[in-house]
């Protein structure tokens, strides 16, 4: 019978757990920063196609970047939040930071 000794503590378990759910979310956020670049890129090709050989004239209001951009730095500021009520605070502070410079490129996009 192995002894109490040889069994990973439950700190070390808690903390590979969170270590775990920490790649995971950075991965998805990473993801999610990609299919906005990916949307916003094909948006803008589709565009400069569109207006070939028409005379130049005022292009509507497009909300898109600004969505995009602020609703992904909501997201990153959310579970920057929940990480730092969770008590990892250096991810936490970095989520939060991410989420306020997505946040700024949001305002920039303003039309």
């Amino acid at each position: 019978m192995p002894s109490p000794s040889d069994e990973p503590s439950s700190r070390a378990a808690g903390a590979f757990t969170t270590g775990c759910v920490l790649v995971l979310v950075l991965l998805a956020d990473v993801f999610a920063g990609l299919l906005v670049l990916i949307v916003l890129a094909v948006r803008g090709l589709g565009r400069m196609d569109a207006g070939a050989g028409q005379p130049p004239s005022v292009p509507p209001v497009d909300w898109t970047p600004v969505l995009g951009w602020g609703v992904l730095g909501v997201a990153a500021g959310v579970t920057g939040l929940l990480f730092l009520r969770g008590g990892s605070r250096g991810i936490g502070a970095l989520q939060l930071a991410v989420g306020v410079v997505l946040v700024g490129a949001a305002m920039s996009a303003w039309p």
